[in-house]
């Protein structure tokens, strides 16, 4: 791609940022008003025939002072002025690009967990809907579980999956015979499942009952043998989470986030990555974006030490280094990720 065409994709997407917002189902609920506000919005941006991705996130700093960031492929805009009383939402957005600057406002309304207002600036207005980010089951994701039977230590592989409702599905992998799992619940921590297996000649019904606290699972497999306890720990567990990236190219340094979710899938920005690879400290994951007839491809390559992530982002346009730190937030309430 000549790199004309691709300054004018980058301009184009920082107008853009500017200028509009649409929704994006999520399929949860916010907190009431009264709580405070929290979490990630995710938005569809609509300019003119042309749409794109992108994140509203809430959080608040060490006084408690609410703050927000816009997240798109492009990067992370710390937004100015944000304020949400009694439902109504505004703030203040500016966008950066070489000598170039764009402001525009925001307000609209937070109800129910739906958010609908309209983005304005000189280049005029553009509606906005959005609706809460589905909360991720602290379960979801590989487990290692160990126990022991018959004086042997046994270690297989849990497998928990949430689709786009929120309805788990599991996996028993083992070496030691099928195993099929059912009826997964997850509430306030506990972690409940039924298990059919069958070893050689000889089948069996089992049922699972344990607890997540961070990284670990500690349960009891009970059947007609009596209980045996298990105990489990998170596949990736150091590289799952938040990480705010620096990312540094030809034009500069930007921010960006990374987030890693418990199945080892992700986004970067807003844009969707399929597996997150992890072995030996080593990390690496790719992903695509189209843009009009265009197809623009990244690979990150890079590696995972004192939780530090860095490496190298390479595309059709060169290489940018990146450098993440892991973002480390105080638990609300169990069972949420």
């Amino acid at each position: 791609m000549r790199k004309t065409t691709f300054t004018r994709a980058v301009l184009l997407l920082c107008t853009v940022l500017v200028v509009s917002a649409a929704a994006q189902p999520a399929g949860q609920s916010a907190r009431p008003a009264r709580r405070g506000l929290w979490g990630d919005y995710q938005l569809k941006v609509q300019f003119g025939e042309r749409q794109m991705n992108a994140i509203l996130s809430f959080s608040r700093d060490s006084e408690r002072n609410l703050t927000a960031q816009w997240i798109s492929f492009w990067g992370v805009i710390d937004l100015k002025d944000v304020k949400f009383e009694e439902g109504k939402l505004t703030f203040v957005q500016i966008v950066q690009f070489g000598d170039n600057e764009w402001t525009s406002n925001f307000t609209g309304t937070i109800e129910e967990g739906k958010l609908k207002g309209v983005l304005s600036s000189d280049r005029g207005e553009s509606e906005v809907e959005g609706q809460r980010a589905p909360r991720v089951p602290r379960a979801v994701g590989n487990w290692t579980m160990t126990f022991t039977v018959r004086d042997r230590e046994v270690t297989s592989t849990l497998v928990i999956k949430a689709d786009e409702e929120g309805e788990l599905t599991g996996e028993w992998q083992s070496e030691w015979g099928e195993h099929q799992v059912t009826d997964v619940t997850y509430e306030r921590g506990n972690l409940t499942f039924k298990r059919k297996s069958k070893f050689q000649d000889r089948e069996w019904e089992s049922t699972f009952e344990g607890t997540v606290r961070g990284d670990t699972l500690s349960g009891t497999i009970k059947s007609e043998m009596g209980e045996i306890a298990a105990e489990g720990e998170r596949v990736g567990a150091a590289l799952i989470g938040t990480w705010n990236l620096e990312v540094t190219g030809e034009r500069g340094t930007r921010k960006q986030r990374l987030q890693v979710n418990g199945d080892m899938t992700g986004l970067y920005g807003t844009l969707p990555i399929k597996k997150v690879n992890l072995q030996d400290g080593q990390v690496d994951f790719m992903m695509s974006m189209e843009f009009g007839d265009q197809t623009f491809e990244m690979n990150f390559k890079g590696k995972l030490e004192e939780s530090k992530l860095t490496g190298e982002m390479t595309t059709s346009r060169g290489t940018s280094k990146i450098v993440g730190t892991k973002v480390i937030r105080r638990s609300r309430r169990p069972g949420s990720m």
